[in-house]
């Protein structure tokens, strides 16, 4: 121990810790953790933040700075991307090989000396499940799968990006396809790649939302890429709100690995942009075919209807010359009755029985009590009439 009155330089200090760190940690050693900053240079090294959180809190109780040099990196880089289909970046939970070095100037830093992919691969399936459990817990998983796709899909709202090539063949396909059908696709234009990616989709759908009543329903759309830009389509945040939306959402990523946790939430789910445009010509080909069969069958029962009444008519027509013979031999019959009782109560008929009629100043005698001696009567008998005087 050296004495106060030879103090350490801190650079003899730091060369101290370092040859003790080189001393005591002389080998490679797996380390697992999380990246949280991953910066690339235009020299091709690459430097690292690696952090550990506690799994409850999430809170960060270790970190470390690492260096993967350019010439390790250049071999680690294309190797991790296509073991797992992730960019090396951020976020990402790794397992590396790294040796421990103090610089006098820098300080503590891990030097990468290799990658293990599986642990990141099980890691995202670990995550990916952990999705679809709380979605499935949630009651939502299942949704969307619900609703119902009208017999016509003709207006659909799409996400894609408008540079995307999967949304220029999502619409050739539909708009030109060999039956002639007529569809009223529109863009809401959304990132389908990058940090933005999720955020700018469910915005994408808020604003289908607000107007659904417009749409019968959402297609998202990508269409090529890199499959380590898929990362935003087993978020749990998309997933969910797809899962809830009001419209049927069908989805065409454009990649052939496993589904994503968006395609299982979604309604129907395509591999490719086309995939999906065939679905709806399809659909719309099969109620076609189906309301062609209803038309025929009411143009058919409509005829048969019209034969019906037309026979219905003859027959009827046929019956109303007989039919008006009796009604008139009937209504002739009441006449005569009614004729006969109308004379049976004629003035000349009660006279022919016997009857007379006596009038004192042409008005017919009644009463007996009113006539006074010396009133000259008329009187009206069948076959005549005479005058008397009263006395």
């Amino acid at each position: 121990m050296n004495s106060i009155d030879t103090p350490l330089t801190l650079y003899s200090l730091n060369n101290l810790v370092r040859n003790a760190v080189a001393d005591a940690m002389p080998s490679r050693y797996w380390v697992t953790g999380e990246l949280s900053e991953v910066r690339e240079t235009a020299t091709g090294h690459c430097y690292i933040e690696l952090v550990q959180r506690d799994e409850k809190t999430q809170e960060m109780v270790a970190k470390a700075r690492g260096t993967i040099w350019a010439r390790i990196y250049s071999m680690l880089r294309p190797y991790f991307l296509e073991q797992t289909g992730q960019k090396f970046a951020a976020g990402l939970k790794v397992l590396l090989q790294v040796t421990v070095s103090f610089h006098e100037l820098y300080g503590y830093t891990l030097d990468v000396c290799d990658i293990e992919p599986a642990y990141t691969v099980g890691d995202i399936a670990r995550q990916r499940m952990l999705v679809i459990k709380r979605l499935t817990e949630e009651g939502v998983i299942g949704l969307n799968k619900e609703l119902e796709i009208p017999l016509l899909p003709q207006r659909i709202a799409i996400i894609s990006s408008a540079t995307a090539a999967g949304y220029g063949d999502f619409c050739d396909q539909l708009l030109n396809n060999r039956y002639g059908f007529v569809f009223y696709p529109y863009l809401f234009p959304a990132p389908m790649q990058g940090n933005t990616a999720e955020q700018g989709i469910i915005d994408a759908l808020d604003r289908i939302a607000a107007h659904a009543e417009c749409w019968d329903a959402v297609v998202i759309i990508r269409g090529g890429g890199a499959t380590s830009d898929l990362g935003c389509f087993d978020s749990y945040d998309l997933a969910n709100n797809c899962a809830q939306f009001p419209l049927p959402i069908i989805t065409g990523i454009g990649h052939l690995r496993d589904e994503s946790v968006l395609d299982i939430v979604a309604h129907t789910s395509a591999k490719t942009p086309t995939a999906v445009a065939e679905l709806f010509i399809h659909a719309m080909l099969a109620n076609e075919s189906m309301l062609t069969g209803l038309q025929d069958s009411i143009a058919n029962a409509v005829t048969e209807r019209i034969a019906n009444e037309k026979r219905r008519i003859e027959t009827i027509v046929g019956r109303i010359p007989v039919a008006t013979a009796l009604f008139m031999q009937a209504q002739h019959h009441k006449l005569e009755l009614h004729q006969r009782s109308i004379d049976a109560a004629s003035p000349e008929h009660i006279l022919s029985l016997g009857y007379s009629i006596t009038r004192i100043n042409g008005k017919a005698v009644r009463n007996a009590a009113e006539l006074k001696t010396g009133d000259e009567l008329q009187t009206t008998v069948a076959n005549g009439e005479f005058t008397s005087i009263v006395k």
